[in-house]
């Protein structure tokens, strides 16, 4: 359930990554090639953007399928940027709060989101949420799994802005209170990635030469160079670096360098982990 991708690189029309390759976000909303869950991504979509120079993001976010959207074609077309998420839904429950419920969420200068689901909604992650303090509880951007988590991951955030940290952290905690739960999770704050492969597909395409990452739950065109994350792995990237660390292994942090790109491209893969339900 769900599709979505974060591109680093250089300046190029939301087009060129979203909508122009064979087998685009777009596409994948209506025919994705390796969702493991559902088969029809048309419960909202939307996308986050970064504008030179101004590190909060904008965001475009609606409660229809992406192919319907002619504002969202003129945007793809004329807007241009060099770090973006985006992605396109498949609600766990329909009709769950509409737009509201589209990812990215957004938090100052994050952009975030959920592909999967949290298993026993909401039971199983009542202890966790109870954890929180009322006041972000009350500020919940929608009444959905994706939507806790996202409070989950930012509460991790303002303690320790270390987005890979963020992110290992509160899947463990979830998975911990609702095994079986897929919990595929990305974050940018406009200069690193940090996304975790957890009961679903998840691919990166990385060129050191040009200063590009692109991770995405599927690949958009059948360039070569894709290369496929395992399952129960954390990854953490810049335009110039890719890292690999496996969730299985008990935490030490994630720490990364958004600006070093006089370093090669590394990949550093774990061994092959169970597949998540």
């Amino acid at each position: 359930m769900c599709r979505h991708l974060a591109y680093l690189g250089a300046p190029v029309s939301l087009g060129r990554v979203l909508s122009e390759p064979e087998h685009s976000l777009v596409r994948q909303s209506w025919e994705p090639r390796r969702q493991r869950s559902g088969t029809v991504n048309a419960d909202g979509f939307g996308v986050g953007w970064y504008a030179e120079g101004d590190p909060v993001p904008a965001r475009y976010r609606r409660a229809g399928p992406i192919w319907g959207d002619l504002t969202f074609s003129d945007l793809a077309r004329v807007v241009r940027s060099g770090a973006v998420l985006a992605a396109v839904r498949d609600a766990t429950r329909p009709g769950a709060d509409g737009e509201a419920a589209a990812a990215p969420f957004a938090e100052g200068h994050w952009l975030f989101s959920h592909n999967g689901s949290l298993r026993d909604w909401p039971d199983a992650a009542a202890p966790v949420a109870a954890g929180l303090p009322p006041q972000e509880l009350l500020s919940l951007a929608a009444r959905t799994d994706s939507a806790l988590i996202w409070a989950l991951v930012l509460h991790r955030l303002r303690t320790d802005p270390d987005l890979g940290a963020a992110l290992a952290g509160t899947v463990r905690e979830l998975v911990e209170a609702a095994p079986g739960s897929r919990l595929n999770l990305l974050l940018t704050d406009g200069r690193a990635i940090a996304a975790t492969a957890w009961g679903d597909s998840l691919w990166y395409l990385a060129d050191a030469a040009a200063q590009r990452t692109v991770v995405a739950s599927e690949p958009y065109d059948d360039d070569p160079r894709w290369c496929e994350v395992p399952d129960r792995t954390l990854l953490t990237a810049t335009r110039t670096r890719v890292a690999l660390v496996s969730l299985k292994e008990p935490p030490t942090g994630t720490p990364h360098t958004p600006h070093a790109h006089h370093a090669p491209h590394a990949a550093h893969a774990p061994q092959q982990g169970d597949e998540g339900k």
